[in-house]
């Protein structure tokens, strides 16, 4: 899980870069949008159209886009008709990839996306070829330096999380997908920044990459996440922290 968390970290560190250049903008507009037309405009009664909301509006996202794209989703407004689609596929040394999309053309993006592996030494695996290896968990990774680990554990726990554990130089605090917003609201309530929070695929083990594969592995993540049809990764490597940390630098 180490790996797993580290790169949430790098990045939501990135965000605020992304964000000056609007892709990750379209990234928000569209799972909005999706969150919208399959449950409804209300965020109370909408846990994924919250989640999404939030998301948005932690990384600056105007509440003008954000209200538009609801309309969208609600049909109010005209707006394009995205299709929710998750690939299966392998990377560099075998590590096993979940890749959620939002698109507007199947054939386009499961074009691209096969292009894209082949050449960082991957490729696209058939349904369930990888998923049997995967959980959707919310996972929230706290930095551990200056926090009181103690007290995060009990706010987790107390709210309604499944586990907190250390990885690294990050606290993991893994959440039912259900369970995610109450417990990450009630640890940003407390004051304790988040490095990172998200409901993911979590792998339920691990695939350890060193040398070439490792970056080769990072640079294949960096391309999928700025393709404008996929909103998330999720994958099965562990790469050392210090190491990852210098390949995505």
């Amino acid at each position: 899980m180490s790996g797993h968390s580290k790169w949430s970290t790098i990045k939501h560190k990135k965000a605020a870069k992304d964000a000056k250049r609007g892709k990750i903008f379209t990234k928000f507009i569209k799972e909005i949008t999706v969150a919208a037309r399959l449950g409804g405009g209300d965020l109370n009664a909408n846990p994924r159209l919250r989640t999404a909301v939030l998301t948005a509006r932690a990384q600056s996202m105007p509440n003008d886009n954000i209200e538009r794209a609801i309309k969208k989703g609600t049909g109010e407004l005209e707006g394009v008709s995205y299709e929710e689609i998750t690939y299966e596929g392998y990377g560099p040394g075998g590590v096993a990839l979940m890749i959620a999309c939002l698109t507007d053309n199947r054939v386009r993006t499961v074009a691209e996306l096969r292009s894209m592996l082949a050449k960082h030494g991957g490729s696209l695996g058939e349904t369930n070829s990888v998923g049997w290896m995967f959980r959707k968990q919310g996972v929230i990774a706290v930095a551990r330096e200056g926090v009181d680990e103690d007290r995060v554990m009990e706010l987790a726990l107390e709210h309604g999380a499944d586990d907190v554990r250390e990885a690294g130089d990050v606290l993991e605090v893994l959440t039912a997908p259900e369970a995610f917003v109450t417990v990450k609201e009630a640890l940003e309530g407390a004051g304790i920044a988040l490095a990172s929070a998200e409901v993911t695929m979590v792998p339920q083990s691990t695939v350890t990459l060193t040398g070439k594969p490792a970056e080769t592995m990072v640079k294949l993540l960096e391309a999928l996440d700025d393709h404008d049809d996929v909103q998330n990764v999720s994958s099965n490597m562990d790469i050392a922290p210090e190491e990852l940390e210098r390949l995505s630098a």
